[in-house]
């Protein structure tokens, strides 16, 4: 499985954007798919998880009510809806596919894409 982000950019605190992960090869809507970032200095971590279905979704604190992640199977792709964009949420943003139906957790997605930066500033 492939994974290729983007959507990244710079906008300023209160903003929007939209981040897209397609995927490709063995491409599977069986697999769970996640969002997580790195802020510089920072370990990475968990932001939004959705099931293979779509029907279930988890949202880390942080960015619970701003975010939002959702998936289209028809066309391989996972998206992040962020809005109210914060300073604290500069990072560069990775998606990842893995075979747990969702999960929190980094070590369960065996499949990662290159990430894309998003700067929050003004």
């Amino acid at each position: 499985v492939q994974l290729q982000a983007f959507g990244g950019g710079s906008v300023q605190p209160g903003g929007s954007l939209r981040l897209s992960c397609a995927a490709s090869g063995r491409t599977s809507s069986t697999y769970g798919m996640g969002w997580f970032r790195r802020a510089p200095g920072k370990e990475r971590e968990f932001v939004a998880a959705v099931s293979w279905s779509g029907g279930r979704t988890y949202h880390a604190d942080s960015v619970k009510g701003r975010f939002t992640i959702s998936r289209d199977n028809a066309k391989n792709t996972v998206y992040l809806q962020m809005n109210s964009l914060k300073p604290e949420d500069t990072a560069v943003y990775y998606c990842a596919a893995g075979r747990s139906s969702i999960s929190k957790s980094l070590v369960e997605y065996a499949y990662w894409g290159q990430g894309t930066q998003v700067t929050v500033s003004s």
